[in-house]
């Protein structure tokens, strides 16, 4: 999967790579996986359609474009420029990444209750719950030490990776660069490639500091590595080596990934102890007022006394006294052949949404983890 060959060092540090002496050393310091998880856009962990991948040869050879790339990474970052152009005299156009990402300029109705079908399914509750035993112990110190619930954590890596199932395998290098500087045009054509062109930066910075050969990495359809399926700007700000074996590794390590996931949630602001949503009454006033309210924005702005004042039920039993200033967002869940559904998100779903901006992904990674819990509690009743 990764090939520790540091194709982009510099000659003499290529010789010294070839010593057993530097091995040593290098391996005594460690490596880190890359990059920061900004995704600033949903993903989609598993998509449900499939496309012929076509990958066209040196499309990016001699291109002005990633000239301009390659000299401002060898003026910041002390690239070998001829390592560079190698480099990228190697990578492909991926057809692929491109229809996939240009799905959204058709994208069929949101349906919440096919998407949740897809993740809330008896097959891969189990396989949480093989997870979580066999991890408890990480998942436990995890929680102690970052604040983050066992089950979220299990929720994340079983709606990205089916638990290391599907941790994709198309070249992280075609990905990035194919996305960096031949993004599909769309309205937000430029934030996205300075997204990706910023993770293909910190993917060439990481490859090389782990010594790794940046044309075997694989992962997803738009870069994402791992077990958590990092993008490679969150593998260089959050991910951290927690099974103390000096490097990081996303791919084979679950403790890395679980303890990357928890200092990821933890740094984005995640709220020890605290719920993750409320539920609203089922009444047509309540669901009414729950519509009115309902935009889209992501961030909690509204104090709940607000939406209470207004006439809004919860589902719920808290003193509603000491929340009265809570900030919560209005969740909707639309459905094609029934209703919307609409829920109260506070700051932790926020938290949720910074890994993936998508209300369906972020309630199924909850609901999952949710069930992955029950689960084990069902069981170690039967065992008692």
């Amino acid at each position: 999967m990764m090939t520790k060959i540091n194709v982009l060092a510099p000659p003499a540090t290529r010789r010294a790579l070839n010593s057993n002496l530097f091995l040593r050393w290098l391996f005594a310091l460690g490596y880190v996986l890359s990059a920061g998880q900004s995704q600033a856009e949903s993903r989609a962990p598993a998509p449900q359609q499939t496309f012929e991948e076509k990958r066209v040869s040196q499309r990016y050879l001699n291109n002005p474009a990633i000239e301009a790339f390659i000299s401002d990474l060898v003026t910041r970052h002390h690239f070998e420029p001829s390592a560079l152009r190698t480099l990228f005299a190697q990578v492909k156009y991926s057809t692929l990444s491109v229809k996939l990402e240009q799905r959204t300029l058709a994208p069929s109705p949101r349906d919440w209750h096919t998407h949740q079908s897809r993740f809330l399914t008896a097959e891969r509750i189990s396989a949480g719950a093989r997870f979580w035993r066999t991890h408890e112990a990480t998942l436990r110190r995890a929680h102690q030490e970052f604040g983050v619930p066992p089950e979220i954590i299990v929720g994340i890596i079983g709606v990205e990776t089916f638990y290391g199932r599907n941790m994709g395998n198309h070249c992280v290098l075609d990905v990035l660069t194919t996305l960096a500087f031949d993004y599909p045009t769309k309205p937000n054509q430029l934030q996205r490639m300075a997204l990706f062109r910023q993770n293909l930066e910190d993917f060439l910075l990481w490859t090389r500091a782990a010594g790794l050969d940046p044309t075997r990495v694989l992962g997803s359809y738009d870069g994402g590595i791992g077990l958590a399926q990092f993008m490679p700007s969150s593998i260089r700000q959050y991910a951290i080596d927690y099974d103390g074996d000096q490097k990081v590794d996303l791919y084979t390590s679950a403790a890395d990934a679980i303890g990357s996931i928890a200092n990821y949630l933890h740094q984005h602001g995640w709220e020890s102890g605290r719920p993750v949503i409320w539920k609203i009454a089922s009444d047509n006033g309540s669901l009414g007022i729950a519509q009115a309210a309902a935009d889209g924005k992501i961030e909690p702005r509204r104090p709940l006394g607000h939406l209470l004042k207004a006439g809004l039920l919860l589902n719920e039993t808290f003193n509603t006294e000491a929340e009265l200033s809570t900030l919560v967002n209005i969740i909707d869940l639309p459905n094609v052949k029934q209703p919307t559904e609409y829920k109260l998100g506070l700051r932790n779903f926020t938290v949720i949404l910074k890994y993936n901006r998508s209300f369906f992904y972020a309630l199924s990674v909850y609901q999952l983890g949710q069930q992955v819990k029950q689960c084990l509690q069902m069981s170690e009743k039967k065992e008692v």
